[in-house]
């Protein structure tokens, strides 16, 4: 009931409407997503910048449908990778396929994508290939190993999800490429059929592909707010003599702010994800419909950090 709930009110535009004038409202929602405009999102990097923190800059929307709303997209990139660079910012992209156009035409999803990896590769910037649900991740594994990564190498990199029983099979495959991976959960509802029910399955999943990639991997992302898995991935690295420069520690913007300091501060290398964009309101009720669990989560670790800061 409350995804149901909750994906029915991503899609009315009268409560849109009324979120934005809403001050409370607006100011929750700031601190999750810097801002609608690419102005606002570059913006939002000073205070990573004072804290030697890296971004890493998504502008919101998925599953566009339109061919001119992929190529605006596109644009948009563009600008932001232009602007970074003049800005020498220290901060890359993060890019969606269904973003590019893959519902609409493979071909103009590999040509938008195509501009923003000339671009990044001009610059020596890096663009990641996200993930999005399940009935994509073979198709985006695909594109990404046959034919961005052939043709850009470590300009650009992909997502594996913890949360998905094929994810250790996928972690072999990107070793033997030798492609960048960030590692994350995974936030989508899926089927038993194809990802782990149990938090603790997902987690397990998460610390074992975590080992493999730490070992043999390329540059690793180590994505995630979990305390625990945190201070194990710390360890094992000490453990194994690895050296913190092949990794990085990677949260979402406005999420644990304390820990991604307290990372820092310990020497470790830290990257935020800066969602951005019109689509905000969507995309923060989608995702938590995806997990309503996820509502719990975000006022919890908002709860934390402002304990901690007494």
């Amino acid at each position: 009931m409350v995804r149901a709930g909750l994906l029915w009110l991503s899609e009315q535009p009268r409560v849109f409407r009324f979120v934005r004038r809403n001050r409370l409202a607006a100011r929750f929602a700031a601190r999750f997503v810097a801002g609608e405009t690419v102005d606002t999102a570059l913006a939002s990097l000073t205070d990573l910048k004072t804290a030697h923190i890296s971004a890493s800059l998504d502008l919101l929307g998925e599953s566009v449908a339109r061919p001119e709303d992929a190529r605006a997209a596109r644009d948009t990139y563009l600008e932001l990778l232009d602007r970074i660079h003049v800005a020498a910012a220290d901060a890359n992209v993060s890019v969606k396929l269904t973003q590019m156009g893959l519902d609409i035409d493979e071909r103009l999803c590999v040509e938008n994508l195509r501009a923003i990896l000339q671009r990044a590769k001009q610059y020596g910037s890096f663009v990641r290939i996200d993930m999005e649900g399940s009935a994509y991740t073979q198709r985006t594994l695909d594109l990404f190993t046959r034919t961005l990564y052939p043709e850009f190498g470590n300009t650009t990199g992909v997502v594996l999800q913890s949360y998905l029983r094929r994810t250790a099979a996928d972690v072999e495959a990107m070793i033997l490429l030798g492609t960048r991976v960030r590692l994350c959960k995974g936030a989508y509802k899926e089927p038993a059929t194809v990802a782990f029910p149990e938090k603790r399955d997902v987690d397990a999943n998460y610390v074992a592909c975590l080992e493999r990639l730490l070992d043999r991997g390329n540059y690793l992302g180590i994505a995630t707010h979990d305390e625990r898995i945190l201070t194990h991935a710390k360890a094992y690295a000490r453990g194994r003599g690895i050296d913190p420069s092949r990794f990085e520690f990677q949260m979402l913007y406005g999420v644990r702010r304390d820990l991604q300091h307290d990372l820092r501060r310990s020497g470790y290398r830290v990257r935020v994800y800066v969602p951005f964009g019109s689509h905000w309101y969507s995309y923060l009720m989608r995702r938590l419909a995806e997990r309503p669990a996820n509502i719990g989560f975000i006022l919890g670790n908002v709860l934390r950090e402002s304990l901690r800061r007494r």
